[in-house]
């Protein structure tokens, strides 16, 4: 098999795993989250593979549902801060020097500042919960992006297709939507897909925390964090399985992101 064969053999397998992941953690029953303290604190087993946590719950169950709760916060998240990192790249590339200087200001600000403080703070003040993790990631994943659609947005203003379109009267919002945004949207997707992983790891972070998401959501960062209290009493299987199972979902989009790139690359999409 070539590059490409195997690329597409490897974005496949990755897909597949997400979407079956997001579906497990949807068809479960919550019957089997419900308390049953003849079983709580149970090592792995063929009944319960990921063994039960102190009230009895299915650790399996609770796994796949906080990896679902983790990958739904990083679609919106990741979606608006590509959404943001579009607008404002455009601007500084279309709106003259002045919003090029403001918006480069802004970016360089917020690259300069570490995301976890700036996502603990933006998470804190909006009261944390669902509300305050999207928020704090969608106004702290933007600046890259932004910077790459920028460069990109001022190299195709130079193209000569673009030039006679000016020449011939066309607005700024006609030659926007019609000659350069077409020409963005794999740069967008790539870039939209690269922040999945970001977005999932630091909502884990800062949930584990305590500034993320309500205790009473089977989150993968609350899970992690209730299981510190019984890795000294011999229980790992409380916090291995739903550590390893958040690395390989990371990896995945991690994987899948890179492949796209591979693929919309015009130098190597035929490799």
């Amino acid at each position: 098999m070539n590059r490409r064969q195997i690329t597409l053999i490897t974005t496949f397998c990755s897909a597949i795993l997400l979407i079956g992941v997001v579906v497990g953690g949807l068809t479960l029953g919550e019957e089997r989250l419900s308390t049953n303290l003849d079983i709580r604190n149970a090592s792995p087993s063929l009944e319960h593979p990921f063994g039960t946590d102190h009230l009895g719950r299915d650790m399996l169950t609770r796994t796949l549902k906080g990896l679902t709760v983790s990958i739904g916060v990083g679609v919106i998240a990741a979606a608006a801060s590509a959404a943001i990192a579009l607008v404002l790249g455009m601007l500084a590339a279309t709106m003259g020097k002045a919003v090029d200087a403001a918006i480069s200001w802004l970016i360089d600000l917020f690259l300069g500042v570490p995301h976890l403080v700036a996502l603990i703070l933006i998470s804190f003040t909006l009261g944390g919960g669902l509300k305050g993790v999207v928020a704090g990631i969608a106004l702290t994943h933007w600046p890259s992006l932004a910077r790459i659609i920028r460069a990109e947005v001022m190299q195709l203003r130079s193209a000569e297709y673009v030039q006679i379109s000016r020449r011939l009267g066309k607005s700024r919002w006609w030659v926007a939507s019609r000659h350069i945004l077409p020409h963005l949207f794999p740069q967008l997707l790539v870039g939209l897909v690269l922040l999945f992983p970001h977005a999932i790891l630091h909502e884990a972070s800062i949930s584990f925390l305590g500034f993320g998401l309500s205790p009473h959501q089977p989150a993968i960062g609350i899970i992690l964090s209730e299981s510190m209290r019984y890795l000294t009493s011999g229980m790992w299987w409380l916090a291995f399985f739903p550590g390893i199972s958040l690395l390989i979902i990371v990896r995945a989009f991690d994987t899948l992101g890179d492949n796209l790139r591979l693929l919309t690359d015009p130098h190597r999409a035929h490799q």
